[in-house]
């Protein structure tokens, strides 16, 4: 790499030379680091421009200056004198000059440095003028770019360092006051030649600009006349279309924009002859283009297509030209939003008369999806390979199935669910006549025929009604005939599933179909037994009452396959037999639970022997498979029984709970178990509530036990269950026992205090995410208990701590609670709706709970501001920021003077320089006055545009945080 003659920039290129060569990790990380440190110094406004400037460096190297400039422009402008600025402005145009021909990512970036510059030189007025006599009448590719870009860049204007009253100034300064000149000299340009009304950079800055241009001045003035020649040019035919679709998004108010539709419309129009010729020219690209046209139309005009059914339907008839056309369904998707539109509206009464009116339309939508469901036929005559080993292009097949199933959903609402049936029916009916008769055991003719209507049935089937009585007593006996191919088979089983609640209403259908879902449990795909395993649940879920019979015979079906099943399969068909045991007589729900459970236990406690001498995982996982099972029977199986009547499902549980126990208590390094166990715990309560009472206190110690011997959070987690069914003023649930829920929750808060002192959060993210969940709760059942309680104070300051974790998952729960905690230092807490008086209003909170909160905020509230601004600073995942800008806001609200003095603070500590000189009193000022308006929501506002402003211009991570490094948590009790 060729060094300029400049002093000081070998380092520089050496590291940039280092980026792109083939070096160890190491030498890299350093080169990467020591660019940093250079793009934030004050030294690299001069040496940016000597890179640029020489005509030694190469093209990398001057791409690495003009980004460096451009973020120096942006994030570091106080760095130079205020006087010097008209200089920097003066040499980026020189520089633009010097790259008005190319490279175009150098003269991008310049452009970009250029329209910040012009965003903070507020006493810079004549911003285009002065561009334009620069930069020269024969620079017109980088005018346009920088046209293009101002809008843009003042748009994000958020991450500049002005005031919003500074920015909104200047925004109307640049943007809406020299609207019309751009306007103007966008049709000079082009009007100039023949080769400028097709370049697609005057598209770009047209589409750029529309924001402040009214699509109507475009549309009347030369330029639409360019636009749409545009699209018929090869080299302009993007930026075309783009800047179309901006102009038709422009006119989505109708009413409005009526007299533009009607210029617009007829020059739409005239493109539908395109559609055909794109769609034979392979150029996949521009076909795309061209239906995303029509598409944009329908959506930006469905409320015309609706009123003027007559005189739109060339639009939708050119929408459907380009689903038909689409062979390699590529372009269609575009057109999925605008039939979900169209049918929201002329499903609307008042639109009746274009319901009718479109009714063809989209019946011939109907046959096209269908047509286009379609599987692909191979090249070879190897059926198990449709796609030639594209995985990534079978796997969107399918996805784009499902989209298209959902057109197919829209259909059935315009022009009914029978009609669409019958469609799919006749397809069935069609393949049946021509191709049954060639089937055999070893071939299907032409299968993907009768595939694709099976598959648009099953899409369906949502839509479709339990009194439907016209098409499914003809194609249910045809489906369960279906000839046994695999995709046949699998979408045959799942179509059925999908019409079993019409089934619960025609009895006479159900055996046939059971009989066919069953068979495939035997077939050699193991796709066919997902399916089928799929369809039984819905059978069982579904049909329950008419299987109520038959309850024994499905245990020995139950039993007999279930091991040959894969684990979401075998909870699918243990949720369709819990389905039939759930309308069991009160006096079986018992016996049947243990017809069917004690099986389950027996191979569990079969697996859980293996496991404790197996090397591998496996015994283990199939110990958690099957208490999930039983999980899905306590889920399903919920007996209506009245307070004073023993629970039949509960007298199973207790016979059941010491066996949990007792393999939670021989797994406790094995996650998953743990986690099954805790969940079918947690059922157990949800399901049955406070009739759970007699197992309640062998629960609490199981739950207590195990979270002190593992640690796991998954039993704070149904902790959390017991706590809000037993909580006080809990129905059928009295005082004694809710105190001593109360009692059990602090004693399993004592237990994680004692777990976060001994380990650093950074080890303990999902224990901390399911406490934080659990004190959620505590706050809206046990508010009184838990916020006068010492172990209250504990806890906040683990709160505190669990601030310093960088996962979204924690840190939210984390968040969440110190909202929750600090609203109870006002007067109306965040509460449940069991609280809310008589007359709707949230309750008042106590004076003595405002109070206990306030304590709590006075001792640790400078540490909770420290916390929050260094996350929101440097690591809070920006989902978090809101969360966290929640948690100041809060604290304003209570001490609105102290937390000021906090933050400032906080402010004080942060590394030397990397604060602007003036900044932190520009800030509390501002805080100052929004809290003397009593406008303390806009420090919020203002907290979050400086975090975020500060993170932006720091956003390499920084070697030594000093006084604002974290501290571990402390916790003696």
């Amino acid at each position: 790499m060729a060094a300029p003659n400049s002093n000081g920039l070998e380092p520089i290129l050496a590291a940039l030379s280092t980026m792109q060569a083939n070096v160890e990790r190491s030498q890299k990380c350093q080169a990467h680091e020591y660019l940093e440190k250079f793009q934030k110094s004050p030294e690299a406004w001069t040496k940016t421009h000597s890179l640029l400037s020489s005509s030694n460096t190469i093209a990398e190297a001057k791409l690495f200056a003009a980004t460096t400039l451009k973020g120096k422009i942006t994030y570091d402008l106080d760095q130079l004198p205020r006087e010097s600025l008209p200089s920097l402005r003066d040499s980026i145009l020189t520089l633009l000059v010097s790259f008005r021909e190319g490279p175009r990512p150098v003269r991008t970036q310049l452009c970009v440095c250029l329209a910040n510059l012009a965003i903070q030189l507020l006493e810079w007025k004549n911003v285009l003028d002065h561009v334009g006599s620069s930069l020269g009448s024969s620079a017109g590719d980088c005018i346009l770019e920088f046209l293009k870009i101002l809008p843009e860049e003042v748009t994000e204007g958020r991450k500049i360092n002005l005031s919003e009253d500074e920015l909104t100034v200047r925004t109307k300064e640049l943007l809406e006051d020299n609207a019309t000149q751009v306007l103007r000299l966008l049709n000079q340009y082009a009007s100039s030649s023949a080769a400028a009304a097709v370049n697609p950079r005057l598209f770009e800055c047209i589409s750029s600009w529309l924001g402040e241009i009214p699509a109507a001045d475009v549309v009347n003035s030369s330029l639409f006349d360019a636009i749409i020649n545009g699209i018929s040019n090869d080299a302009s035919f993007d930026a075309a279309v783009d800047c179309m679709c901006m102009i038709l998004r422009d006119t989505r108010e109708v009413d409005e924009y009526m007299e533009v539709i009607q210029i617009i419309y007829p020059r739409i129009l005239s493109l539908r002859p395109r559609i055909a010729e794109l769609a034979g020219s392979g150029d996949l690209d521009a076909y795309k283009g061209i239906t995303r046209i029509f598409a944009e139309a329908g959506e930006a005009w469905v409320v015309m297509i609706a009123r003027l059914p007559a005189e739109f339907r060339g639009l939708v008839e050119s929408v459907l030209e380009c689903c038909g056309r689409d062979q390699d369904r590529d372009a269609i998707a575009l057109t999925f939003l605008f039939w979900y539109e169209m049918k929201q509206s002329i499903t609307l009464d008042k639109y009746k008369q274009a319901r009718i009116h479109y009714a063809d339309i989209f019946g011939k939508l109907v046959d096209v999806m269908i047509k286009h469901l379609e599987y692909p036929t191979p090249d070879s005559a190897d059926e198990a390979d449709l796609f030639d080993g594209d995985r990534e292009q079978e796997e969107k097949f399918r996805e784009f199935r499902h989209q298209m199933g959902d057109v197919l959903k829209d259909c059935c609402e315009v022009i009914t669910v029978t009609e669409c049936l019958g469609k799919a029916f006749n397809r069935i009916q069609r393949w049946v006549s021509t191709y049954g008769s060639q089937t055999t055991s070893t071939s299907v003719p032409h299968w993907q025929e009768l595939e694709a209507p099976l598959f648009s049935m099953r899409a369906m089937g949502g839509m479709v009604s339990p009194e439907e009585s016209v098409v499914l007593r003809q194609v249910i006996p045809l489906i369960v005939q279906i000839p046994d191919h695999e995709k046949l088979r699998f979408q045959a089983i799942m179509a059925l599933g999908r019409y079993t609640d019409w089934t619960a209403q025609h009895p006479e259908f159900l055996q046939p179909q059971l009989q066919f879902v069953i068979a495939g449990f035997n077939h050699s795909s193991k796709e066919v037994v997902r399916a089928a395993a799929l369809a039984f649940k819905f059978f069982g879920t579904d049909c329950r009452k008419l299987l109520e019979g038959s309850v024994m015979e499905l245990h020995t079906f139950y039993e007999s396959v279930l091991d040959n099943l894969p684990p979401d399969s075998q909870e699918e068909i243990t949720e369709g037999v819990a389905c039939i045991i759930s309308i069991q007589a009160l006096d079986k729900v018992h016996s049947m639970f243990k017809t069917y459970c004690d099986p389950v236990i027996k191979r569990m406690m079969s697996c859980a022997n293996q496991a404790k001498t197996a090397q591998d995982d496996g015994p283990r996982l199939a110990v958690a498979g099957y208490i999930q099972l039983l999980t899905v029977f306590v889920q399903n199986i919920q007996p209506y029984v009245s307070p004073q009547q023993e629970n039949p499902a509960v007298k199973y549980c207790q016979e059941i709970l010491p066996v949990l126990s007792t393999i939670a208590e021989n797994f406790t390094s094995s996650t998953p178990i743990l986690e099954r166990v805790c969940r079918c715990w947690r059922y157990m309560v949800l399901s049955y509530r406070t009739a759970v009472l007699p197992l309640l206190p062998t629960l609490a110690q199981q739950l207590a036990s195990g979270f002190e011997n593992t640690r796991q959070g998954c039993f704070l987690w149904a902790t959390d269950s017991v706590l809000r069914e037993f909580a006080i003023g809990a129905e059928y649930v009295d005082a004694s026992t809710s105190r001593a829920i109360y009692s059990f929750f602090e004693q399993q808060a004592f237990a994680f205090l004692r777990i976060m002192n001994d380990l650093p959060a950074e080890d303990l993210p999902d224990v901390i995410e399911d406490f934080f969940r659990l004190l959620i709760d505590a706050l809206i059942y046990c508010h009184q208990q838990l916020l006068p309680s010492p172990v209250c104070q504990h806890i906040l300051s683990a709160a505190v701590s669990a601030l310093t974790l960088q996962q979204d998952a924690p840190l939210i729960a984390a968040l969440h609670f110190l909202r929750d905690l600090l609203s109870y230092g006002t007067e109306h807490p965040n509460s449940s709706n069991f609280d809310r008086q008589d007359s709707g209003q949230a309750p008042r909170n106590s004076p003595q709970l405002q109070q206990a909160v306030k304590q709590m905020i006075a001792s640790q509230g400078e540490a909770l501001v420290q916390r929050v601004m260094t996350g929101m600073m440097f690591s809070f995942p920006r989902d978090c920021i809101q969360d966290a800008s929640g948690v100041l806001l809060s604290l304003f609200e209570i001490l609105p003077l102290q937390s000021g003095v906090w933050v400032k603070e906080t402010i004080g500590m942060l590394p030397a320089g990397s604060i602007r000189a003036g900044e932190t009193d520009r800030l509390m000022n501002a805080v100052g006055m929004k809290i003397d308006a009593g406008d303390v929501r806009k420090v919020r506002v203002l907290l979050q545009d400086f975090t975020t402003s500060y993170r932006r211009r720091n956003v390499a991570p920084r070697d030594g945080l000093g006084r604002l490094e974290a501290t571990r948590f402390r916790f003696n009790g």
